[in-house]
């Protein structure tokens, strides 16, 4: 599948990207997919390995939730958490916005992927050059700014007390940007800096 380069003059560079991230936001971004997604309105979802149980149901519930009411989701959809969640996505109409933490050139394209790009409305996404085609935590932690970065509105499933989702977290909020959790007691110091619960979320919007 053909990959589109979008630089940053170019009428398809999402200009959020300048607002956020400044000198920082990338030259070029790389694509394979239906560039039109990128002019929906998303929701990020992050979910990190070490989460509490009843959190991961939740997670993939609110999956389900977001499928069904058709909104566009945009994630690294690393973690196995997330991975689940892309299948459950997958398995509905939406659009979904997939940012790996690596280059997309010459990343070999999943079956499951086929279909919905062709379709149009699957996007892979990339501002990882052609020679940064290895994952690695810090590649991971860029991804991760890019996404949150690029899309609406940001929600987190759990963040450990001192841990670095919640320091990636008060990065977000710093932003100003709308970042939201479960309500939960475990997700008391995120509620504390400011996210809000998911209650607060209208899915459909």
């Amino acid at each position: 599948m053909s990959i589109k380069q979008i630089h940053q003059n170019n009428s398809d560079y999402p200009s959020i990207l300048k607002k956020y991230l400044d000198e920082n936001s990338p030259k070029v971004i790389a694509c394979i997919g239906n560039l039109d997604i990128l002019k929906k309105k998303t929701l990020a979802v992050f979910c990190s390995v070490k989460c509490p149980g009843n959190l991961i149901l939740q997670t993939y519930d609110l999956a389900q939730h977001l499928r069904d009411d058709g909104v566009t989701v945009i994630s690294g959809f690393h973690s196995p958490i997330e991975r689940e969640c892309l299948n459950i996505l997958l398995r509905g109409k939406q659009s979904v916005i997939i940012c790996p933490a690596r280059s997309i050139e010459g990343m070999r394209i999943k079956k499951e992927f086929r279909k919905p790009i062709e379709d149009g409305r699957l996007l892979l996404l990339s501002h990882f050059t052609d020679k940064q085609n290895r994952i690695s935590s810090q590649r991971a932690l860029e991804r991760n700014r890019f996404v949150a970065a690029i899309t609406d509105s940001i929600f987190v499933s759990y963040a450990a007390k001192e841990s670095k989702t919640e320091g990636f977290c008060r990065e977000i909020l710093k932003w100003q940007k709308p970042l939201y959790t479960f309500e939960s007691d475990v997700n008391a110091n995120l509620i504390a800096l400011g996210a809000k619960p998911l209650n607060h979320l209208k899915l459909s919007e």
